[in-house]
């Protein structure tokens, strides 16, 4: 397992962060090209709690990119005959060449959400765990390069999160029953988590895990790492820059609304309630 957080990103400002994520795009769009023309195949799990910043981490990494040779996989409620056939049904949602695909949670909800909240058999689980490392390196072995990242959320953050959307206009529609009865079973998907890590966490597929307390700091380390990690042609330097920790303006947009020329304690406040949109 390898903790992927950079403290580089920690005393950037929004302007700051607007800027570093346009460089890492730009980068990003070098990635595509390259594995457009080298007929790459690259799958990038996204996992993690609910409200961990999956959706819109993925939102940063492809809102540059070229949608033709990208593609985000969202399973949903799993139908009968996917819930028996796990594995190819994922089989059947693997990039092909020149594409990449995200997964916005993948085969691993076996692993954690589907025996936590009772959504699989205790078999069927044992099973998963037993089979997915050597399924994985065929995978691998077939070609794909497999990225796993997890999104680390604290409790706190994730209470914060549920209300922000419960009280969101537009968001409202994110919260459901079944993540309060997630919340609630806390302790049951950490100790699930844990296992997942411990038992397929390999050499030829790790499991990456980024702290997601603040998103704007995670979708930057995400990115960065993916970049880090791929051997794409033209690749620059991807250290991040010396920023002053001082910025002459503050200006912030939160919730669909842009705030001008604010102090830096008020834009202080602003920016941490930003970590969590």
């Amino acid at each position: 397992m390898i903790i992927y957080n950079r403290t580089e990103y920690s005393e950037l400002n929004n302007q700051q962060y607007q800027k570093e994520k346009r460089r890492l795009q730009i980068e990003l769009l070098k990635l595509q090209e390259w594995t457009i023309q080298s007929g790459q195949r690259i799958a990038i799990l996204l996992e993690g709690r609910d409200a961990a910043g999956k959706g819109s981490t993925i939102k940063r990494f492809i809102e540059n990119l070229m949608p033709k040779a990208i593609k985000i996989v969202e399973l949903g409620v799993p139908s009968k005959k996917q819930e028996k056939n796990w594995f190819k049904t994922w089989e059947k949602k693997l990039p092909n060449q020149g594409t990449i695909v995200f997964f916005d949670r993948s085969w691993y909800s076996r692993a954690i959400i589907q025996p936590a909240m009772g959504y699989c058999t205790e078999s069927q689980y044992k099973y998963f765990m037993k089979k997915v490392n050597a399924w994985e390196k065929g995978l691998i072995d077939s070609g794909i390069i497999l990225i796993k990242i997890y999104l680390s959320i604290s409790k706190e953050n994730q209470k914060l999160r549920f209300q922000f959307r419960k009280d969101h206009d537009l968001k409202y529609w994110k919260l459901s029953s079944n993540d309060w009865k997630a919340h609630k079973n806390w302790q049951l998907l950490t100790d699930y988590k844990e296992q997942m890590f411990e038992k397929t966490s390999t050499v030829d597929a790790p499991w990456v895990v980024i702290n997601s307390d603040n998103k704007m700091i995670a979708r930057l380390n995400a990115i960065r790492y993916v970049l880090s990690n791929i051997n794409y042609s033209n690749r620059k330097n991807l250290k991040p820059k010396k920023w002053s920790k001082e910025s002459p303006v503050y200006n912030i947009s939160l919730f669909n609304t842009r705030f001008d020329d604010l102090s830096r304690e008020q834009y202080e406040l602003l920016n941490k309630l930003k970590a969590h949109e």
